[in-house]
């Protein structure tokens, strides 16, 4: 559930027309479908059920794609750096090939939905590339070619790349695909409508209940009706199915840049961390991507752009930085998305989530499997996707792990005695948890002195937001949900704004 409030728009937002926007009405009605989230996972299963005769409304909390799809870097492909043979090691070789195949169709099916609904948004098809500058990753790179290969993906091993520097060794998948998700994504919305869909903007979604056969969807612009209730909005904002334990954020960057160099035409991302993704656009653009971390757990991270523009520099004859941007995504305990019924309880409230940065290829592959699932047919990758699957046991560890660092910071940030500094403190454009009239706040100073105040504790589960100095922004280091300087939410778990508590 995005907002669009960001500081840092992406390459994507600024070249996109603006939605076509229906008049703001009151969400009301009964529906077959109703879907929760328009970025790709929405809108593809949104615009899958349309086309096989459901009645669908989509409800947005901002504008059509507006959230995380249109912050990401836009590759589409089943070559996911080193992903499937974690996959492999982790659930074994049949799942990792569920996984593959999920992937692989997807990368066709959004080359067919171009195609179907007319869609201008630069699709192109290119090789993807998993490389590795170091000694250190070559039995990474080996592996995952190996990996890919068991699981019926025709990757190849070659060390010629068009990098401008050399690589030990690196894994190729032809004829993936990359393209821009906002345009393609407005495309689909385009589709939707024409084919009898409705889209409530500017909607939040504050609670789903499924009773006596029926979902009702509660916004804040009042109630809609539905056989079934999809969820697609990053992380599910319910509590059933905890997956707000079961699946952590990690925040990443990317920045557009103008070179003299020629064109890079593959999809290229190391091996090694700090990653490094890299891919270019028809009208010039070279996109740098990276420097990834736990969500709130770096106190500047103005320095991961620096990096990033660094690196580029070096690498690449950079004549101009022309956008930079961020986003975080979520990554499950086990590596494999949620995808399917919230809860072994109910099958009306669905759920897609934790794809793990590589939401345009899961994204379109969850909405495949939803689309299954709602009109009954059999799907040959739902059951490596499944939303109620317990984890393996060393994801189990993983779990127990990732909950107590979230309990950590929730109890810590309760009993610490430490007393905030007065907000008199504050210089401009800075951001911090500082004391206003004896109460610790979250504040921020703008350009002209003014201050804005908000509550600090997440309004989702109630742990203390830190500030995120490159975007701007609150963001809660327990499950992501993410808020501006005047506490309005961006971005979810949370469906509530942070309290006011003072802006001058």
């Amino acid at each position: 559930m995005g907002s669009g409030r960001e500081i840092n728009p992406s390459l994507w937002v600024a070249t996109a027309p603006d939605a076509l926007t229906e008049a703001s009405t009151q969400a009301s009605g009964s529906f077959d479908i109703v879907v929760i989230g328009a970025g790709i996972t929405g809108l593809t299963t949104a615009r899958l059920l349309a086309s096989e005769g459901s009645s669908v409304a989509v409800v947005e909390a901002g504008a059509i794609c507006s959230g995380v799809t249109t912050y990401t870097t836009a590759k589409v492909t089943a070559l996911q750096q080193t992903t499937l043979s974690a996959i492999a090691e982790r659930h074994g070789g049949e799942r990792a090939a569920m996984y593959a195949a999920a992937n692989l169709a997807a990368v066709d099916a959004v080359a067919a939905r171009v195609a179907e609904d007319a869609i201008d948004c630069d699709f192109e098809r290119a090789p993807a590339c998993t490389y590795t500058e170091v000694d250190e990753k070559l039995d990474a790179v080996v592996g995952e070619h190996e990996a890919c290969t068991k699981a019926g993906l025709a990757t190849r091993l070659d060390t010629a790349t068009e990098l401008p520097y050399p690589v030990r060794a690196a894994v190729w998948l032809d004829e993936q695909a990359q393209f821009h998700p906002r345009r393609y994504c407005l495309g689909l919305a385009a589709a939707l409508r024409s084919s009898g869909g409705t889209i409530f903007e500017h909607t939040r979604a504050l609670d789903v209940e499924d009773v006596d056969g029926k979902c009702t969807v509660t916004t804040d612009r009042g109630t809609v009706q539905a056989d079934r209730v999809v969820v697609a909005t990053l992380l599910p904002f319910l509590s059933a199915g905890g997956f707000f334990a079961r699946a952590h954020p990690y925040r990443s960057y990317a920045m557009a840049v103008r070179t003299r160099a020629d064109r890079v035409r593959g999809m290229y991302i190391s091996a090694e961390s700090p990653t490094r993704s890299i891919r270019s656009t028809p009208d010039g653009w070279l996109i740098i991507g990276g420097e990834g971390h736990k969500v709130g757990q770096d106190a500047d991270t103005t320095r991961r752009y620096a990096a990033l523009g660094d690196w580029a520099s070096e690498r690449f004859a950079v004549d101009e930085i022309g956008y930079r941007w961020s986003a975080h995504d979520y990554e499950t305990i086990d590596g494999v998305p949620y995808v399917g019924s919230a809860t072994s309880g109910s099958e009306r409230i669905l759920v897609a989530t934790g794809f793990r940065k590589w939401g345009m290829s899961n994204g379109t592959a969850a909405a495949m499997i939803l689309a299954d699932l709602i009109a009954g047919r059999h799907n040959p990758w739902a059951e490596a996707f499944d939303a109620t699957r317990l984890a393996p046991g060393a994801s189990i560890k993983r779990l127990i792990a990732e909950n107590l660092d979230v309990g950590r910071r929730f109890v810590a940030d309760r009993i610490r005695s430490w007393r905030p500094r007065p907000s008199g403190e504050l210089t401009p454009g800075e951001g911090d948890v500082v004391e206003v009239d004896g109460e610790a706040v979250a504040a921020f100073r703008d350009e002209s002195g003014g201050l804005h105040a908000v509550s600090a504790t997440c309004t989702h589960l109630g742990c203390r937001v830190t500030f995120n100095t490159a975007e701007r922004s609150w963001d809660c280091p327990c499950h992501g949900s993410r808020f501006d300087t005047d506490g309005r939410l961006i971005q979810g778990p949370a469906v509530e704004d942070l309290a006011s508590k003072r802006s001058s």
